[in-house]
């Protein structure tokens, strides 16, 4: 588990190169991913729209008192709306593109009810007084005293009317955008989540095909844990940047763009003013930028190691069972699960501190906006509508960059992520494909020749060493040795899962290295000791899903191994389904199932690699008349523990030390009295040293 936290430890929090790599993926797509672009640019400014209505709304259609009132002798030149007052005409002063500097200004003022006309226009302060005298009314404010007309209500609707009308049109405006927002946003979402699935798509298939070409060796090195885990939770992780990171940054780049524009369009001063935090809003930002990435390291790293705990302590759990090693593993765990805390309660705090400071900072903003401009609106100087799209337009300035901690953090993971991938992707294979392929024939001659071979697995301790065997077509050869003698390395070799390093390995006079290895295969059969059953039918365990075998194909194989006894039995027959890895099939069941899938596969050559070790003397005396069927007319090369098994091979090569040092028959072998005879003597000590005394018994 060393590599994997080593893994962890190189990650960055942004790698340009990484990143570059992610894009190409998108590149296929920019189209899509540009209309996501656009549609976002639409979505935005359907939201940065809304406190603008309202702002319209306030200042221009609800709160108009402080709207100068341009008197006319006539109606105006240009077209806009105006009301006749008593031989007057008067329209808004913002209505107008001309100024009439020479024409009075009027003002309509509302108090207790009432509705006024102040000839001499003036802005109304918030402490304006009502009277009324002998002679009318009267406004008192700022010592100053102004007569009013009164006007009757319907006249008051009248001045009203066209506020009434905008303020319809606005609410169906808002509305309208709002829903074609609504559609515009479920757009964009759906289609750059539907792209982003298939760039994970595409990116998972690459993994997963050019795991499918690594040599054994590479799955020894690396666990499947850590490869489900490339393939399932980092293309996932990726995912998620390509949809939460990569065009949703074009959103908060818009949406801070678009609230500045709007803001200083607004208001210069105000926007200034409310701006002089954004000094501070950077430092704390390059603050937590540094300190996340540090905490996320270490959070990572532990994980890593928590995970190799598990996963060790949960495969290993009979042993530490039966040794009583319970209390030692869970001393070891809890430190573990100690050093993860701690390293967990520190990213915590980097987080808890930033988002409360970005709180904290919003908090400030607002307050110099109240106050400053709050002191503006209470002089009259500034539109109420204003002041209240500047706060609305505030919190939409802070929600990016509040969610600049979920989007470092899903940044950090992609980079992670996509080291780890590319890790995977940028190992080359160390079995390549011939340069120049030679097309094997429809059937192989199946001679086999081993020509000064010497290989190693990791290329220190050698495994076999000057390997030399010539097997004719047809012919029954049988490995036999000690563990680790290299029997199971030659047939590996024998099917490319590893190349040598040096010598030969030929069938039918061509090097091996030169058939692709597809072809080769397919006309070498494999049975493993350990059999594997994949999920589905017990007829798919044996076709394999290969459309051109047959049913009766299908039968006749199992029939010849004596499969089709027991399957016969099952509930459904060869559609009996089969669970996770043939849990419900004894060991003998699952190495028949093998038999019946190798003799349908019709290979040249066949190798039986201790393919009789698990299946028990029953099951064994079924198979061993099959034997003879499987072996008629094709190479064979069998490896077995059990000498019984292999008597009647043609020949039997005896492997020490990864050299050969013995080839011969079975009674060959015995009367030279070496390595063979020592293992036969090992196996079946009991029946000879029960042989001897029953002649001790029968000469007395």
């Amino acid at each position: 588990m060393r590599d994997f936290r080593k893994e962890e430890e190189i990650e960055k929090a942004y790698d340009s190169k990484l990143m570059k790599r992610l894009l190409r993926y998108a590149q296929p797509y920019w189209k899509i991913l540009l209309l996501c672009i656009i549609l976002l640019l639409f979505v935005t400014g359907v939201e940065l729209a809304r406190p603008y209505l309202i702002r319209v709304a306030i200042d221009e259609h609800i709160n108009v008192m402080n709207h100068a009132q341009v008197v006319m002798n006539e109606p105006p030149a240009e077209d806009v709306e105006y009301v006749e007052f008593r031989g007057n005409y008067l329209v808004r002063e913002r209505l107008l593109e001309t100024e009439y500097p020479d024409l009075e200004r009027w003002q309509i003022i509302r108090d207790d009810g009432q509705s006024f006309i102040m000839e001499d226009f003036h802005r109304t302060p918030s402490d304006i007084e009502v009277g009324e005298d002998g002679t009318g009314y009267y406004a008192e404010f700022n010592g100053q005293t102004r007569r009013l007309t009164q006007l009757a209500d319907q006249e008051y609707s009248d001045f009203r009317e066209q506020d009434y009308t905008g303020l319809t049109g606005i609410a169906l405006f808002l509305l309208s955008i709002m829903i074609v927002g609504f559609f515009l946003n479920y757009l964009q979402v759906y289609i750059l989540n539907k792209t982003s699935q298939r760039i994970i798509f595409n990116m998972r298939h690459e993994v997963f095909t050019h795991l499918q070409k690594m040599s054994l060796s590479y799955f020894d090195n690396n666990p499947v844990g850590r490869l489900v885990t490339r393939v399932t939770n980092d293309t996932e992780t990726l995912n998620e940047m390509y949809t939460g990171v990569l065009v949703n940054l074009f959103k908060d780049l818009f949406m801070l763009l678009g609230i500045i524009i709007i803001m200083f369009s607004l208001n210069a001063q105000l926007a200034l003013s409310t701006f002089a935090v954004l000094p501070l809003v950077i430092v704390v930002a390059a603050f937590f930028r540094k300190y996340a990435r540090e905490a996320y390291r270490k959070v990572r790293v532990k994980l890593a190691r928590i995970n190799s705990t598990i996963s060790e302590n949960i495969s290993g759990m009979k042993i530490i069972q039966l040794f009583n090693q319970q209390k030692r593993k869970l001393n070891e765990f809890k430190k573990i699960n100690n050093e993860y805390f701690d390293a967990t309660m520190r990213h915590i705090f980097v987080y808890a501190i930033f988002r409360p400071s970005m709180d904290l900072l919003y908090s400030l903003a607002l307050a110099i906006l109240i106050w400053y401009g709050g002191g503006r609106v209470v002089t009259s100087a500034l539109e109420f509508g204003i002041l209240y799209a500047f706060t609305d337009y505030i919190r939409r300035f802070f929600q990016p960059i509040n969610d600049l901690t979920e989007k470092y953090n899903i940044l950090q993971s992609a980079m992670a992520s996509s080291e780890r991938i590319f890790k995977i992707l940028d190992t080359e294979e160390d079995i390549s494909e011939p340069a120049e392929p030679v097309k094997l024939p429809d059937r192989l001659e199946g001679r086999i020749e081993f020509d000064d071979v010497d290989f190693s697995y990791d290329g220190e301790e050698w495994v076999l060493r000057d390997i030399n065997l010539e097997i004719e077509p047809g012919e029954t050869i049988a490995l036999v040795g000690a563990t680790g003698a290299g029997k199971s390395s030659i047939i590996k070799l024998l099917s490319r899962f590893y190349d040598i390093q040096k010598g030969s390995i030929k069938i039918d006079g061509t090097d091996i290295r030169k058939y692709p290895r597809h072809e080769l295969r397919r006309h070498i059969g494999v049975v493993l000791q350990e059999v594997f059953l994949f999920t589905g039918t017990v007829a798919d365990n044996i076709t394999l899903h290969r459309d051109d075998i047959s049913q009766e194909e299908i039968v006749e194989a199992a029939e010849y191994v004596n499969a089709d006894k027991f399957i016969t039995k099952l509930k459904n027959g060869y559609k009996h389904k089969v669970t996770e890895r043939g849990s419900t099939f004894s060991a003998g069941e699952k190495q028949l199932i093998a038999f019946a899938r190798t003799l349908a596969y019709d290979p040249d050559i066949l190798v039986l690699d201790e393919a009789t070790a698990n299946i028990d003397t029953e099951t064994e005396l079924l198979i061993q008349d099959a034997l003879y069927k499987l072996t008629e007319n094709r190479t064979t090369i069998v490896i077995a523990h059990r000498l019984s098994t292999i008597q009647h091979a043609d020949r039997i090569v005896v492997l020490h030390k990864g050299r050969i040092r013995e080839i011969g028959d079975h009674q060959e072998l015995l009367d030279q009295e070496g390595i063979y005879h020592d293992l036969y003597q090992l196996q079946y000590k009991d029946q000879l040293l029960q042989n001897r005394e029953d002649l001790k018994k029968k000469s007395s």
